[in-house]
C-alpha cells in the first residue's frame, strides 16, 4: 500500500512537471550553460587540451598530468555551482503551490502519512534533476571514452552520485521551506538564502583555524561534495548527505503535521 502511494504521488508530481513549460525552460537553460562550460573547460583557450598542448610545446614533462580527472573535477565543480542556483526554482513549488491552491489542506487530512508524501515529492523532484543531468552524462562519456589510458567508470559515477546526493539534500531543505509559505517566489528566495549560508560556511572553513575548520567541515555539504568528485569516499560524507535529506523530510512532515492538526 505504501509503495503504491509513493508511486502514485511520484507519477502525479512528474506529470505536473512535464505538463509545465517551466521544466523544459529550466532544463534547456541548464543544458545550454553546462554544455558551454564543458566545451570551455575542455577545448577553450584556457582549456585542458590547450594547456596540455602548450606545455608539450614548451617541453614540460606531462607524465603526471591526469587530464580526465582535471576535467571531471572542474566540470563537476561547475555543475555543482549551477545546481545551487537552480535548486531553489525546482523546490519552490513542492508545497507552496498546493498551499496556494488549497489542495495541501486536503492532502494534510488524507490517510496518507506526511512522511510518504514528503518522500514521494523529494524522489520526484530528484528524478527531474537527474533528467536535467542526462546530457552531462553524455558529455562525460564521450570525453572519457577517448581518454588514454581509459578511465574507470566508477570515477565519474561516484562524482555524479555526489552531485545528486548534494542536490537531493538541498532539495529536501527547500521542500521544507516551500511547506511554510504560499508564495513560490518567497520559497525560492528563502531557499537560495539558506544555500548561500551553507556556501558561506564552506568559505569560512577555508579561512579559519585548523581546529575550528575541522569541526565545521563535518556539516559542510560542499566539502563532502568536493571529496566525492575527487574520488575520496568517506562514510562520514555519505552519512552527512543522508542526514540533511532526513532533516528536510522530518521538518517537512512536521510542518504538514501542524497543518493537519489545525484542520482536525
Amino acid at each position: 500500500m505504501i509503495v503504491n502511494n509513493i508511486l502514485a504521488i511520484i507519477q502525479k508530481e512528474l506529470q505536473s512537471y512535464f505538463d509545465n513549460s517551466l521544466a523544459y525552460i529550466l532544463a534547456g537553460v541548464f543544458w545550454f550553460i553546462s554544455g558551454l562550460f564543458f566545451i570551455e573547460i575542455l577545448l577553450g583557450e584556457q582549456g585542458i587540451i590547450q594547456q596540455i598542448a602548450l606545455s608539450e610545446k614548451a617541453g614540460v614533462n606531462l607524465t603526471y598530468v591526469d587530464a580526465p580527472t582535471e576535467l571531471l573535477n572542474s566540470f563537476l565543480a561547475t555543475l555543482g555551482t549551477l545546481s545551487l542556483l537552480i535548486i531553489p526554482i525546482l523546490s519552490m513549488g513542492l508545497y507552496a503551490e498546493e498551499r496556494k491552491r488549497g489542495t495541501l489542506e486536503l492532502l494534510a487530512t488524507s490517510p496518507i502519512t506526511n512522511w510518504v508524501v514528503a518522500l514521494s515529492k523529494l524522489i520526484a523532484v530528484t528524478m527531474l534533476f537527474i533528467f536535467m543531468l542526462l546530457p552531462s552524462f553524455v558529455y562525460e562519456t564521450i570525453a572519457f571514452s577517448a581518454a588514454t589510458p581509459s578511465v574507470s567508470l566508477s570515477v565519474p559515477l561516484l562524482a555524479n552520485l555526489g552531485l545528486i546526493l548534494m542536490s537531493s539534500a538541498l532539495l529536501s531543505l527547500g521542500m521544507f521551506i516551500s511547506s511554510l509559505t504560499t508564495s513560490n517566489i518567497l520559497a525560492a528566495i528563502l531557499t537560495f538564502g539558506l544555500i548561500l549560508i551553507l556556501w558561506l560556511l564552506d568559505l569560512i572553513i577555508n579561512n579559519i583555524s585548523v581546529l575550528s575548520a575541522n569541526n565545521l567541515s563535518h556539516v559542510s555539504l560542499l566539502e563532502s561534495y568536493s571529496n566525492l568528485i575527487q574520488g575520496l569516499v568517506n562514510i562520514s560524507d555519505l552519512v552527512l548527505f543522508c542526514s540533511y535529506i532526513f532533516l528536510g523530510l522530518f521538518l517537512t512532515s512536521q510542518s504538514v503535521y501542524l497543518l493537519r492538526s489545525n484542520h482536525q
